[in-house]
């Protein structure tokens, strides 16, 4: 088990080294000039240059980039151009709000899903089978700014039920507002359910059908016993790697959710960043979500290694 860790450990630390060479290539080639953003258009270009030298603009891209990555590692992510402050509080500070909404997104999808998808196998072509297939089929379908709408003007505008907004005032932390992370964390679960539960009904349907289920059948042992220790270990595996990817979407993929509702997200920050060409932030909220997606993986392939030990030990 130990090489296995070790494995997937340099896989996770030699695709964050490459993928951080593709992030800063592609924010290199944004168009505009960041001095000249900065500083406006009826700035003098002595101004400009000057301010390019400051930020290092001047230096060949290379240097730039070794430059970025080393003070990156050691937790030097530099200042905002267009805020002037600290980049690793700004963004760390905006990362906990969006780990809280996909924390909680995710603490309210995966055991729904996972349920609708194991009834619905196991009553196979009954009207509850339809009935999850078409809602799951039609919630994947659905933008989540429409879901999102949609929540606001049932509970938030038409009952009155929750908050339409979820913008914490004061930079409060959203542990202490709750109440406001329920809309846009239904909306993120209502996206990430059609696509579980599809995934899981198809799987508890194909292991259903193997052979050591009707072994264990004849066997005498009772059929619930059979679906959650032997059919749910197998099927949920291919769960897994969904629900990883899923987790690091939503760390820094709810941009969309994060605008309708008006919360102070890494989305929401990335959005501001693009729009005033912030090279720091930029940067920092796309390593941040490199890293995300690659520990999300690595959980998923260690989590795998448990389930099936064949993962690890070929």
């Amino acid at each position: 088990m130990s090489r296995y860790i070790v494995r997937r450990l340099a896989f996770l630390v030699l695709t964050v080294i490459l993928t951080s060479v593709v992030v800063f290539s592609v924010v290199q080639l944004l168009p505009g000039d960041v001095a000249r953003v900065i500083l406006g258009r009826e700035a003098g270009q002595a101004a400009v240059e000057q301010l390019r030298q400051e930020l290092g603009l001047d230096l060949p891209a290379p240097a730039r980039y070794l430059n970025w990555l080393a003070d990156f590692v050691q937790g030097s992510w530099g200042d905002s151009f267009s805020i002037r402050m600290p980049v690793l509080p700004l963004v760390a500070r905006r990362a906990f709000n969006s780990l809280v909404l996909a924390v909680l997104a995710l603490f309210i999808a995966v055991p729904v899903s996972i349920g609708l998808g194991v009834i619905a196998a196991l009553r196979e072509d009954s009207w509850i089978d339809n009935a999850v297939s078409i809602g799951s089929l039609a919630l994947v379908g659905l933008p989540e700014f429409v879901t999102g709408l949609v929540l606001i003007q049932v509970f938030g505008l038409g009952l009155h039920f929750l908050p339409a907004s979820s913008s914490l005032a004061g930079g409060a932390s959203p542990l202490a507002a709750l109440p406001q992370l329920v809309l846009p964390a239904l909306t993120a679960t209502l996206v990430l359910v059609g696509y579980i539960t599809r995934l899981t009904r198809a799987q508890v349907i194909e292991e259903v059908d193997k052979p050591y289920v009707r072994t264990a059948a004849l066997n005498g042992l009772p059929r619930g016993a059979v679906v959650l220790r032997h059919v749910l270990r197998n099927a949920l595996m291919p769960t897994v790697t969904v629900v990883a990817i899923s987790f690091g979407w939503l760390l820094s993929g709810l941009i969309v959710i994060e605008a309708v509702f008006n919360y102070p997200g890494l989305g929401s920050l990335l959005v501001f960043a693009v729009s005033r060409r912030d090279l720091p932030v930029i940067q920092a909220i796309a390593m941040l979500s490199v890293v995300g997606f690659a520990l999300a993986n690595l959980a998923a392939d260690l989590l795998y290694a448990v389930l099936n030990p064949r993962v690890r030990l070929g």
